[in-house]
């Protein structure tokens, strides 16, 4: 019998529903099979903008440390944001990709088996740069005496080729998968790089030229990955027309963020929608969703998101028999259709539907 792997991971419920659908992840953890050989230990730590009032941190030292000494991953579940501008806060998980170098946002959307729409596609987000570098300033314009606000639009040869590198390794991943017997709408492996080059000639230009140079390397290996280019504004349009056409869509941090939250609408709700915060060292599972105070409390938040993202962290642990596990008894759920939450039209509360994965599982 294999020994048993013993995982540390580390719950960062964070604020409004966060704290609801974070304990979904520990509980479909806790129920994995022993036969598996994974046991898991959880250290709950804080962070979030309830934390930032709290200790006016809105990401502890502590958490930080915690999560480098102690865990092999996490999971962190939702950010409200200040509506007024608040001296001293910044985003926790935007620091969190930073400190820990999680350079890459992977965000799989996909439809479940009998949609009238199929959809299987990941979108892989560069997460370190872009305008999220937040190096920006005000100032007054002498000639009009009017305000202008600026921000820096940074693209580094770097970060770019690690995250073209992974897009093609999932690329190829993928098809992997479907070489053993899964059944997929996808002919064989393709990354389609999103890029706005035509206009931004130098940092999307950039993006573009070292993106194709690093994944000329899968192109030329097996299972060969196609490699295609999209402009962005028209790849809003050609995503929601023909989302079928796309397998791995690779793209700088902004057009990745606005694009995986609109992919989510082909699958109905963004509380299925997954996320992987990925490094060399490190994942964070992350629902793409926010901290909805409109039903925090409410016992209804959907924790389909969460859970999914529990198994997209597994897969990067190397865990893949695991999370499979976990998404077949989500996809059930699902196809199933009688305990459904309600932003998917169902009356099931979030312990419903976890309940309901659990017996799936």
């Amino acid at each position: 019998m294999a020994a048993t792997r013993a995982l540390r991971i580390g719950l960062i419920p964070g604020d409004g529903i966060g704290r609801e659908v974070i304990p979904a992840g520990r509980r479909i953890l806790e129920a994995l099979p022993a036969s598996l050989g994974l046991k898991f230990s959880f250290v709950d730590l804080p962070a979030g903008f309830q934390t930032f009032k709290d200790t006016g941190a809105a990401l502890p030292d502590k958490t930080v440390e915690t999560l480098k000494k102690e865990c092999d991953g996490a999971l962190f579940g939702a950010v409200s944001s200040p509506t007024v501008k608040t001296p001293g806060y910044s985003s926790p998980i935007v620091a969190l990709r930073k400190k820990l170098a999680l350079y890459a946002n992977v965000r799989p959307v996909k439809s479940i088996a009998n949609a009238t729409r199929p959809v299987d596609l990941v979108i892989v987000r560069e997460n370190t740069e872009d305008l999220y570098v937040k190096e920006e300033k005000t100032y007054t314009d002498p000639v009009t005496n009017k305000r202008v606000a600026e921000a820096i639009k940074r693209i580094s040869e770097t970060a770019t080729h690690n995250i073209a590198t992974i897009a093609g390794e999932i690329a190829q991943k993928r098809q992997k998968i479907r070489d053993n017997g899964v059944p997929s709408i996808h002919s064989g492996p393709r990354v389609t790089i999103t890029h706005k080059s035509n206009v931004l000639s130098q940092t999307d230009g950039l993006f573009r030229e070292v993106s194709r140079a690093a994944l000329a390397a899968f192109a030329s290996s097996k299972p060969s990955v196609a490699i295609d280019e999209q402009i962005v504004d028209s790849m809003v349009y050609k995503l929601f027309r023909q989302p079928e056409d796309y397998d791995v869509i690779v793209a700088p941090n902004l057009y990745g963020d606005i694009l995986s939250d609109g992919a989510a609408a082909l699958v109905g709700s963004l509380g299925l929608v997954p996320s992987a915060n990925v490094g060399k060292e490190f994942v964070i599972g992350e629902p793409c969703h926010g901290s909805a105070p409109d039903i925090e409390g409410k016992g209804i938040a959907n924790p389909i998101a969460t859970l999914r993202s529990t198994a997209l962290m597994l897969e990067f642990l190397g865990a893949d028999e695991a999370a499979a596990r976990i998404y077949k008894a989500v996809d059930a759920n699902l196809e199933e259709g009688k305990l459904l939450s309600p932003d998917l039209g169902g009356k099931a509360s979030t312990d419903e539907v976890v309940n309901d994965i659990l017996k799936k599982l």
